[in-house]
């Protein structure tokens, strides 16, 4: 009987291998906090240690978004409800979680964002007196357990960020001209929400020059994400 020779085997494809996830980090602050300026500088500086960065904003990040974030940052103060605000930010934020920041961080970019879910919890929430179970309700149900890696919040005193807003031209002010009282509630609703989320929050004094400023955001993220960073 002859033996049969066993069919030879097909070479075996490497399997592909999916990017490491991204990582997503939010700058949130009241009015004339310096996030812009901030933003283009720590994206500079990962993407000089080699990570691949997109930076985006809300409201804001997505066409659909674009277009919310004129219903609320233009116009007339007392224009819109509380609620009315709260649910047209988590709208816009539905939009840019599923065509900008989930999809960029599968591919393993490193995402920067001008303002996320903090922003309501402190305008809405703690600003115009909304409450913090309202917008955590909201939360739930658009944004689910997704929550950023680092959240950084810049501050500094009222007073000295409206002066700092006053100097810039455009039409989005409608929240700039919310009042002093508005303004004060909205700082310490960022404080709390640093206090009871320390670990996800790092509060950085922007009360100095932009330098300095950037200075602490660069130690702030290295720290977290065991990086070198420096200008």
């Amino acid at each position: 009987m002859t033996a049969r020779r066993a069919a030879p085997r097909a070479a075996s494809r490497p399997k592909k291998t999916a990017p490491p996830r991204g990582r997503f980090i939010t700058l949130e602050g009241g009015e004339g906090a310096g996030k812009s300026t901030q933003i283009p500088r720590l994206a500079e500086a990962l993407h000089r240690v080699g990570l691949t960065v997109r930076t985006t904003r809300e409201p804001g990040g997505t066409p659909a978004a674009e277009r919310i974030r004129k219903l609320l940052v233009e116009g007339d103060p007392d224009g819109l409800q509380p609620m009315t605000e709260a649910l047209l930010h988590f709208a816009a934020r539905a939009e840019h979680l599923a065509h900008v920041v989930r999809p960029a961080l599968v591919a393993g970019e490193w995402v920067i964002s001008d303002r996320f879910a903090d922003s309501t919890m402190a305008y809405q929430g703690y600003g115009h007196g909304l409450g913090r179970r309202a917008v955590q309700a909201l939360y739930r149900a658009t944004v689910g357990d997704f929550a950023p890696d680092l959240t950084v919040i810049l501050d500094l005193p009222v007073e000295q960020g409206l002066a700092r807003a006053g100097g810039r031209p455009g039409a989005e002010t409608r929240y700039e001209r919310m009042g002093r009282a508005f303004h004060e509630r909205l700082r310490r609703g960022f404080l709390d929400i640093a206090r009871r989320e320390p670990k996800r929050c790092a509060v950085i004094d922007a009360a100095g020059d932009a330098d300095a400023t950037t200075t602490k955001i660069l130690a702030a993220v290295g720290r977290r994400f065991r990086l070198h960073l420096d200008r």
